[in-house]
């Protein structure tokens, strides 16, 4: 990365949150306008999705609140087993609720929610939960589930909310998982363009999906989601996001702006540094008509920066909107708090300490585990990960060659069942501490260093603090070569 080019991009002010030099007023005033100009632009002569239907009404505008009881069956599921309700904020989902499941069902008694996504699950199994809606109006939720497989078959008994909902979401994971077979064919295919047309079809099948779904469910909680969850105007940065309503809190709680800020940075920013920063200043000034929703944005950016790869933009939203000293007085502590987890994964820093049950007895704890060894490589897996088999025997040379020279290795699954995890420890051979919350991606450690895939690795030095973040075992074995 070019290190001038991102120092001036950090100076850039938009909105007081930071100030540039006197000599660098030119060019800063060159890109503020810039962003004035996508900021402010109306959206005269763009081409609009053809699709496109709007079901926005005052009716369904902004955020409602209510009191709504939340009740009903799962089928095949035994009594005594806990189900979870979860508040949903993008993709990420936080519990707010646990009942025991019992002869007559499920029921959470009557919650006051604020209109959004929320999702079900049972027990602690977070691969098997199923979204569902709540308007902030509909004071009955009954819902009944086919299978203990909840996302199975889910049916709305009383919600004609959820009752449309169900209906696209079905139809919205069957054209998924074909789009996921034809892109695995696509790979190993000579007829890429044959395939690449039926992925089109699909997507186009969605699409019609939710139009048709947003004329049959009129002034709806679904027919907002609906509606922002595709871009009419994809062409022109200046209008891309003039559909979004972000003075609406419900956004919060929608799964859309995950998939928007993707599309709007593939679509917009060249791929390049220069393009990101600009990307990101743009839907800054969008946003911060909310404070949360602001906040929403600017956390799904820097995370998902951060997940990306691209953890030099993620650095940038965090030192020019979150936590830098010119940035905005009112960003919540909760913002810098998750702001500064991020922080701590850098090189350099001290990630987050951890103290686990060992599967074979005993606790590992990570500060004072780092201590007995020069270097110490935590290596997030799971028993089910084929990279993470391909990549362990070349780490049991790479410590049988330097665990007597100062290295150090932790293991840290996350799987989610004891026996798979168990059995995979032992098939392999690995003889350095093993540790897992058998939470899977919900796992607090999980959370904590930010595992969305595995492997995942990290070297921390005697002090704790991360030395290398590699992608190969071979790699750390490179770093070991030039310092042990």
């Amino acid at each position: 990365m070019n290190q001038i080019l991102l120092t001036f991009l950090s100076l850039v002010a938009i909105a007081g949150c930071s100030s540039a030099p006197a000599n660098e007023k030119a060019d800063n005033d060159a890109k503020q306008e810039t962003v004035a100009q996508a900021t402010s632009q109306e959206p005269t002569a763009v081409a609009v999705d053809p699709g496109y239907i709007n079901g926005v009404t005052d009716k369904n505008r902004g955020e409602k609140e209510g009191e709504v009881r939340i009740h009903g069956t799962i089928r095949g599921l035994a009594q005594g087993v806990p189900v979870k309700l979860y508040v949903t904020e993008g993709k990420n989902q936080f519990e707010i609720e646990s009942t025991t499941f019992g002869a007559d069902g499920f029921d959470f008694g009557v919650q006051k929610l604020k209109s959004g996504f929320y999702m079900l699950g049972v027990n602690d199994n977070v691969t098997n939960l199923m979204a569902f809606i709540v308007n902030g109006e509909e004071q009955d939720i009954e819902l009944s589930f086919n299978s203990s497989r909840l996302d199975a078959q889910p049916t709305a008994v009383t919600s004609e909310e959820n009752k449309g909902w169900f209906s696209y979401y079905m139809i919205q994971r069957q054209a998924d998982n074909t789009v996921q077979q034809l892109r695995r064919q696509r790979s190993n295919s000579s007829f890429k363009e044959r395939i690449d047309q039926q992925i089109k079809e699909q997507e186009k099948l969605k699409r019609d999906a939710a139009a048709d779904h947003i004329k049959r469910y009129p002034d709806s909680f679904l027919a907002k989601f609906l509606t922002w969850n595709y871009a009419p105007q994809k062409s022109n940065m200046a209008t891309y996001w003039d559909d979004i309503d972000f003075t609406d809190k419900s956004l919060v709680r929608m799964p859309v702006m995950n998939g928007r800020i993707q599309e709007f940075m593939r679509t917009f920013s060249g791929g390049k540094d220069a393009g990101f920063y600009n990307c990101v200043d743009i839907l800054y000034g969008k946003s911060q008509v909310d404070t949360e929703v602001m906040e929403f944005s600017l956390y799904t950016m820097a995370d998902g920066f951060f997940q990306s790869g691209l953890e030099h933009v993620s650095m940038y939203i965090i030192d020019s909107y979150i936590m830098g000293e010119d940035c905005p007085a009112d960003i919540s502590d909760v913002l810098k708090s998750r702001a500064q987890g991020l922080v701590n994964l850098q090189i350099g820093k001290v990630p987050p300490n951890f103290d686990i049950e060992n599967w074979d007895g005993g606790r590992t704890v990570l500060y004072d585990e780092v201590k007995k060894h020069d270097y110490t490589l935590v290596m997030f897996w799971a028993s089910w990960c084929h990279k993470c088999e391909q990549e362990i025997p070349v780490l049991k040379n790479v410590y049988a060659m330097y665990k007597d020279r100062g290295f150090g290795v932790i293991n840290v699954s996350v799987d989610n069942t004891r026996n798979q995890w168990v059995n995979a420890i032992e098939e392999n051979g690995m003889t350095w501490p093993n540790v897992s919350q058998l939470q899977m991606w919900d796992s607090p450690v999980a959370k904590d260093y930010r595992v969305t895939k595995t492997p995942m690795l990290f070297l921390l030095n005697k002090e704790g603090q991360i030395v290398d973040k590699p992608t190969r075992i071979f790699q750390v074995e490179n770093f070991l070569k030039k310092n042990l």
